[in-house]
């Protein structure tokens, strides 16, 4: 017979069972304590402090950062005027004040999937990487079956051609949380939604690359090398070039060693680039050797620094 509970017995087991609920909600997003000026933790225990501007870079940044802060004050129900406050803070390292401001976007403005896309890419930053997965798959919802639009550069190429939208953004960011915990299914499925988005060689270059590997670590060899079949050497790549060369290395129609010279020793896109193609070869000592190297030039927010602290973390390594 079912043991039938009236109120006053079952009130104390809902109340413990909600704060059980509560206490493993706040472990799940429990706040890093930081030293001072320290914007993160990494994975393998370095303290993570805002990357060094020449005074020149640092004079431009904050002039432009007080000029996002003004419009803020003038217009504080201006989303715009808020998404370039967060972006113009973050260009100075100070990623966790950036995520503040995101924040109040999210707050503000609940259906304006920037502010998602924007506060994920953050928390990849300072290494939060379910909070930005989690991000990023809202805003991936909130966009669903609506029109692409183009997302102006904060940080302008050669050529002053923004390569990416809001969508392709999204779904190529949220592909690299899934992959930074290991998901590498689902990140390939997040980055063939953003190929599928891609209306320039630069964002289709920079989604292959990445969909390559993520099919790789996935065991999907055969699906990986269709990928690299459209890739050519005569693309006309404005700003991601290492991705382009290192496709092109996968692909058997460039040396490594060339590519190594192309961005310098300690690049950290082109030396993890090379260390993931090796461990999808099955040289895990390779591997490492080249993520070690990735990390050598002290690039922290790079996304090849990321990863390659990612799978040296995975890997049980410690930082040498």
């Amino acid at each position: 017979m079912t043991p039938r509970f009236r109120g006053p017995r079952l009130r104390p087991l809902l109340v413990a069972l909600a704060a059980q609920v509560s206490a493993a909600s706040c472990s799940r997003h429990a706040e890093p304590v930081l030293p001072a000026g320290a914007e993160a933790i990494s994975l393998l225990g370095d303290t993570l402090r805002p990357m060094p501007l020449s005074d020149a870079t640092r004079a431009l940044y904050q002039s432009r950062l007080d000029s996002a802060t003004r419009a803020t004050q003038a217009n504080p129900r201006d989303p715009d005027a808020l998404i370039w406050l967060g972006r113009r803070t973050a260009y100075l390292g100070r990623y966790r004040e950036a995520i503040g401001i995101f924040a109040r976007g999210v707050e503000q403005f609940p259906d304006d999937a920037r502010f998602l896309r924007h506060r994920g890419h953050r928390w990849l930053s300072v290494r939060e990487f379910t909070r930005a997965r989690d991000d990023l798959d809202r805003a991936a919802r909130l966009v669903r079956g609506k029109p692409d639009e183009v997302e102006p550069d904060g940080l302008p190429n050669a050529r002053g051609v923004p390569t990416s939208t809001l969508q392709t953004n999204i779904w190529y960011h949220l592909a690299l949380a899934r992959y930074l915990l290991g998901d590498f299914p689902g990140a390939a499925s997040a980055w063939d939604s953003c190929l599928r988005l891609s209306g320039n060689p630069d964002m289709e270059i920079a989604s292959r690359y990445w969909l390559y590997l993520a099919l790789r670590r996935a065991g999907r060899s055969g699906d990986a090398a269709a990928v690299l079949a459209p890739v050519r050497a005569d693309l006309d790549i404005i700003e991601n070039r290492s991705y382009h060369r290192l496709l092109l290395v996968f692909k058997g129609a460039l040396r490594s060693d060339s590519v190594m010279l192309a961005e310098g020793l300690d690049g950290a896109t082109t030396n993890y680039g090379l260390g993931a193609w090796q461990l999808a070869e099955g040289n895990e000592a390779q591997a490492q050797y080249f993520f070690r190297r990735a990390m050598s030039g002290g690039q922290w927010p790079s996304f090849g620094y990321l990863a390659a602290e990612a799978d040296l973390a995975r890997a049980g390594a410690t930082r040498q």
